[in-house]
């Protein structure tokens, strides 16, 4: 059995599809839901529009996750990735994560960046078990409840070793 059959298995049957404008409705309950400042649908709608990688994490039928990456010029940036807060702690993060690196490698990304709250212990250890390395920090990055929070800034590289 190949890798990515194990994996959709392991995950419950969950895929990855193109996000369409039907599922902002979804996406941003589960935006709202997990986040205290979340993306507007504006955002997202915009994100559609330009181009951008915009992927939902499906499980029969339902958005468990999404994710946003801007690819160009060799560099990804993944924008936004969340797993729904009921659906957290069964691998789909990691899942979906591995997934997006996948697809910014098939468009010639060699690096990929991304920024977190240091408050988000949780997805700052996910990033670094996926290979992820703090490379700076943007102060006064995002909104906060006293104020502004920083961000960090990490990054990975996508060359294959070989």
């Amino acid at each position: 059995m190949n890798a990515r059959l194990a994996a959709w298995r392991q995950h419950g049957g969950a895929r990855l599809r193109a996000m369409q404008e039907a599922d902002l409705d979804r996406v941003l309950a589960i935006e709202q839901s997990a986040y205290a400042f979340p993306w507007t649908a504006g955002i997202f709608r915009d994100c559609l529009r330009s181009g951008y990688g915009c992927w939902v994490l499906d499980r029969d039928g339902e958005i468990v996750g999404y994710g946003v990456v801007s690819v160009a010029a060799g560099e990804a940036h993944l924008l936004n990735l969340c797993i729904a807060p009921r659906a957290q702690g069964q691998g789909l993060g990691r899942h979906l994560l591995g997934r997006l690196i996948e697809l910014a490698r098939w468009q010639r990304a060699e690096r990929i960046f991304l920024e977190v709250r240091p408050s988000n212990p949780r997805a700052i250890a996910l990033y670094h078990a996926m290979g992820f390395n703090e490379i700076g920090r943007r102060p006064r990055y995002y909104p906060a409840a006293q104020g502004r929070e920083d961000a960090l800034v990490m990054a990975r590289e996508l060359l294959d070793p070989a």
